[in-house]
């Protein structure tokens, strides 16, 4: 799509990289993942996807002014020497459905060319259980674009998804990797529907440090946000009972 383009402020050798997609999906799963694998492994700006379609805004972080499509790279291991590479895609902004496959095309075009290993796209899951039912593990699921994905996953003993829809950026990334033969795997951890899920992001950190077992990054802090925030939303429910005192939530400084 002529109107979404890359633009590279750093070149860095991207050979045989791994690309994670960060745009907001169901729960901000997606960004929360990206957003910390960005701070954890330190990686750097490479530069910037834009469009005249895109929002007309810039995302000022540390005095500084940033698009609000962006993506970022480093090692998985930092300080060896012959550590391989990780792009991490990120984003404030949801697209709407007219530039989704412009959005995935770009995408899927740039890391072909750059000739990364594979993408791989962490998703929420909203399930529809029983009001009042208690679950103790919730869902998690994978699905891939290739044989060889699914060989992967199954190799892992990650459940594959069955039946079902996944859409967005994550659906049409795996139908454009199966019919480009390119190597997409989507994450699906089970979340909330309208609430920040730390919980559901560590989780799926916990499958892709099985799926790149040199990566090893710590899902801890993201279990001690969620933690944080559930208890937050806890004392929320109880204020906001009749007679009870009202008051604002801030979410945990993840989601700032």
């Amino acid at each position: 799509m002529d109107e979404i383009k890359i633009y590279d402020y750093k070149k860095m050798d991207l050979r045989d990289a791994v690309v994670v997609e960060g745009f907001p999906s169901v729960g901000l799963v997606s960004t929360i993942v990206a957003n910390y694998i960005v701070t954890v492994l330190n990686l750097d700006l490479l530069g910037v996807m834009d469009s005249p379609f895109f929002p007309t805004v810039s995302v000022i972080r540390g005095g500084e002014p940033f698009s609000p499509v962006r993506f970022y790279g480093g090692d998985i291991e930092p300080g060896r020497r012959d550590s391989k590479k990780i792009v991490v895609f990120l984003s404030e902004f949801q697209p709407p459905s007219t530039l989704i496959k412009g959005i995935t095309t770009t995408l899927l075009d740039w890391a072909q060319d750059n000739r990364c290993a594979y993408l791989i796209s962490p998703e929420g899951l909203i399930v529809e259980r029983p009001e009042g039912l208690e679950v103790k593990e919730k869902l998690l699921f994978a699905i891939g674009s290739t044989e060889h994905v699914k060989e992967t996953i199954q190799a892992k003993g990650i459940p594959i998804f069955q039946e079902g829809l996944i859409s967005g950026i994550p659906g049409v990334l795996l139908n454009e990797g199966k019919r480009r033969n390119f190597d997409v795997f989507c994450i699906l951890s089970e979340t909330h529907e309208n609430l920040p899920d730390a919980r559901a992001a560590a989780r799926i950190i916990e499958v892709m440090n099985a799926l790149i077992p040199e990566m090893g990054l710590d899902p801890a802090p993201l279990y001690k946000e969620a933690s944080v925030l559930e208890e937050r939303m806890k004392e929320y429910q109880k204020m906001s009972k009749p007679g009870g005192k009202r008051t604002t939530t801030p979410l945990p400084s993840m989601y700032g």
